[in-house]
């Protein structure tokens, strides 16, 4: 594809006034808007963050115009690639790559299932499953089909609009009561999403979250319960994560058929070990891309449990800097 090369060309061209979902500048000072107030946080980036990308391989899942895929490339990754359910995003995610010198590769999967087989058993370092678990109808069968295509030890930011309740349960948005958009189906319980993780081997080891009640958006976020959206980074492990008194888990996970089925562990066991390192407190910002990450681990510390820090830690409400907002700028390194 053929792009505007001047500023002038771009002002008259449909890409910069067509409908993005991210803001993204093309050049210097025009900017295409897309669907997010600057003001509110992108969890995920700031949770990708914390992660030093520098050699691995990563796969960013509903990329829609390719921001976080973006900046993958940019913290250094040496293999990214971008799935979508659809290719509605194809010119502009070109655009993208174009503006931004960030070759990536991308695929049209359709439905999120089995994904690890869609993808060919190939393994990644780091994974971005972000936006989507309440957009399918079976969000934990879209975690048992991915969970194979994370290399051992390797990285995964989970983000998703949850209800912080310690118990575990999904909420189902009959009737569109949670959010009025057609495609949302579930919000987790940041109980439920705690055990699935924990079930599927993956350890918690850091949370952002902001309440739905602090979005400024053009749609209706207020729920009437405990909600927001949460990310949630996880190291991948070796055994399941049960808690002392929880007997159930580790005999299911031993026995029932539905984890045998859903989940090919013998790839996820073929799996390369991953030597990403991950921070617990996050890089500073001067620090990206060239700077020191002698803080930084590659053995996971102790699981977290996410309902408790979900409420313990100082929630994220806005944006510190367009650099933790939707928006993608030519200056930016993360």
């Amino acid at each position: 594809m053929s792009f505007p090369q001047t500023g002038e060309a771009l002002r008259a061209s449909p890409l910069l006034n067509s409908w993005w979902y991210y803001s993204v500048e093309l050049m210097p000072g025009l900017v295409a808007q897309g669907q997010y107030p600057d003001s509110i946080p992108m969890l995920p980036r700031i949770m990708m963050r914390r992660c030093n990308l520098r050699g691995a391989s990563c796969l960013d899942i509903g990329s829609m115009e390719g921001l976080m895929s973006a900046l993958m490339v940019r913290g250094g990754a040496s293999r990214v690639l971008a799935v979508d359910g659809v290719d509605h995003c194809l010119e502009k995610m070109a655009a993208v790559q174009h503006y931004y010198r960030a070759p990536f590769d991308y695929r049209t999967v359709g439905a999120m299932y089995s994904l690890a087989e869609k993808l060919d058993g190939e393994g990644f370092d780091f994974i971005n499953c972000s936006g989507l678990l309440y957009h399918v109808v079976s969000p934990l069968t879209v975690l048992t089909g991915l969970r194979p295509a994370l290399k051992r030890n390797g990285l995964i930011a989970v983000s998703t609009n949850v209800v912080v309740d310690r118990e575990e349960f999904a909420d189902f948005n009959a009737g569109g009561r949670l959010q009025a958009e057609p495609n949302t189906f579930w919000y987790l319980s940041t109980g439920l999403l705690d055990y699935a993780l924990r079930y599927l081997q993956l350890a918690p080891i850091a949370i952002a979250y902001q309440p739905h009640e602090t979005m400024a958006t053009a749609w209706e976020m207020q729920t009437g319960k405990r909600s927001g959206y949460l990310s949630v980074l996880c190291r991948a492990v070796e055994r399941i994560l049960p808690t002392e008194d929880d007997e159930w888990m580790s005999d299911s996970a031993a026995r029932s058929w539905e984890y045998g089925w859903l989940v090919d562990w013998e790839r996820a066991a073929a799996q390369p070990r991953s030597r990403i390192r991950a921070s617990a407190a996050g890089p500073r910002r001067e620090d990206l891309g060239f700077g020191r990450w002698e803080h930084l681990t590659r053995k996971a510390p102790p699981a977290i449990d996410v309902t408790s820090a979900t409420e313990r830690d100082e929630p994220i409400t806005a944006a510190a800097s367009p650099a933790d907002s939707h928006r993608l700028s030519l200056g930016d390194l993360s």
